[in-house]
C-alpha cells in the first residue's frame, strides 16, 4: 500500500498563494483513534482565517501543517482501544482541529458519527461544522425562549442556515441578513425578517434584539451593540477579538465549534429525513481546494462548499 498520500497545506502564513498540494506520509491509528479514508470534506471560512494566522491563538499550529476541518469517509483501521467503529462503516465529523485536507486522516472515535442511510459523502460532509456550530452558538449565551427575538448575521451561509432553522424551532422571531441572492433562499428557511444588507441597513429594520448570531464580524459586529435590548448578548465566531471591542456595560461573547458526536448523528439524521435543509452551493476536486478556500474568503454564498475527493 501507499505509504504516501495528498493533501492541502501550508508551510507558512499568507495569502491564497501558500496553500498547496503536496504528498505527504500516510498516518496510522493510535489508541482512542480511527484512520478515516477521506471521501469528501467542507470548506469552511475557518480555512482562510487559520491559513492567514488570524486565528493562530486559538489554533496554534506546527508548520507545515493541513488545511480542512471536518469531513466523511469510510473508517480504513481501528487503532487499539476503540470500540465504537469497524472497518468499513460510514462515518462523518469534525476533527476541533486543522488536519482534513488529506486522503487519510486519523480521528479521535469520540469526534465521529455514523453517516445515516441515504445520505451520501458530499452531503454528509457538509454538516459536522455549520450543523453543530449553529446549534451551539444560538444556545451559548444560554436557553433561547419562544418570543427572543434574534438577528443571525450570514443567514445564507451553511451556518446561518441552519441557525435560522434551529432559531425557529424554538418559536424565535427571527431576523437575518443576507446578500441579495439570498435573500428569497434565508425567507425559504423561515427567517420572519430577511434584511438585505447590500440594499438596506439592519440597524434600520432590527431593533430591541436579545440575541444576535455574528457569522460575519468586521464592521457588521461594531454596528450591531446598537441594535440590541440593554439585556442583549452578541454571540460571535468570526471575530477573535470580539471581548476587547464589546462596548462597556455590552455583553458580548467568542465562541469556538466543539465536536459533539451525539449532537451530529442526530442533526445528520434530521437532514436525511428531511427534517432540516442542509445546502450544499458548489462541489469542488480535491485539486481545486486551494482556489475554493480563497472564494470563501472572498465571496458570500449560499450553502457550504464540499470537496469531493472521488473526483
Amino acid at each position: 500500500m501507499n505509504s504516501t498520500q495528498r493533501a492541502v497545506l501550508i508551510r507558512a502564513y499568507g495569502d491564497a498563494s501558500v496553500a498547496e498540494v503536496a504528498q505527504i506520509a500516510k498516518p496510522e491509528a493510535h489508541a482512542g483513534e480511527v484512520l478515516v479514508r477521506v471521501r469528501a470534506a467542507g470548506v469552511n471560512g475557518i480555512d482562510w482565517k487559520i491559513r492567514e494566522g488570524y486565528v493562530r491563538d486559538a489554533f496554534p499550529l506546527p508548520l507545515p501543517a493541513v488545511l480542512g476541518i471536518e469531513l466523511a469517509g469510510v473508517v480504513e483501521a481501528v487503532g487499539p482501544d476503540t470500540s465504537r467503529f469497524r472497518v468499513g462503516d460510514r462515518v462523518m465529523g469534525s476533527l476541533g482541529r486543522p488536519g482534513a485536507y488529506a486522503d487519510f486522516v486519523t480521528v479521535g472515535e469520540a469526534n465521529l458519527a455514523l453517516t445515516p442511510e441515504g445520505l451520501d459523502d458530499v452531503h454528509a460532509a457538509a454538516i459536522p461544522v455549520a450543523a453543530v456550530s449553529a446549534w451551539q452558538s444560538l444556545h451559548h449565551a444560554g436557553p433561547v425562549s419562544p418570543g427572543q427575538r434574534i438577528l443571525i448575521h450570514g443567514a445564507a451561509g451553511g451556518l446561518g442556515g441552519y441557525a435560522v432553522q434551529f432559531a425557529k424551532q424554538l418559536g424565535a422571531e427571527v431576523f437575518a441578513t443576507a446578500a441579495s441572492a439570498g435573500v428569497d433562499y434565508v425567507r425559504s428557511l423561515g427567517a420572519d425578517h430577511v434584511i438585505d444588507y447590500q440594499h438596506q441597513r439592519f440597524e434600520d429594520v432590527a431593533k430591541e434584539i436579545d440575541l444576535v448570531l455574528d457569522y460575519v464580524g468586521g464592521e457588521v459586529l461594531d454596528r450591531s451593540w446598537q441594535v440590541l435590548t440593554s439585556s442583549g448578548v452578541i454571540v460571535g465566531t468570526s471575530s477573535p477579538d470580539i471581548l476587547a471591542r464589546t462596548p462597556t456595560g455590552r455583553r458580548g461573547l467568542w465562541f469556538m465549534n466543539k465536536p459533539d458526536a451525539d449532537l451530529l448523528g442526530k442533526l445528520a439524521t434530521d437532514i436525511a429525513k428531511g427534517e432540516l435543509k442542509s445546502t450544499v452551493s458548489d462541489v469542488v476536486a480535491f485539486a481545486e481546494i486551494p482556489a475554493a478556500i480563497e472564494r470563501n474568503r472572498t465571496g458570500s454564498r449560499i450553502g457550504k462548499v464540499v470537496a469531493d475527493f472521488m473526483r
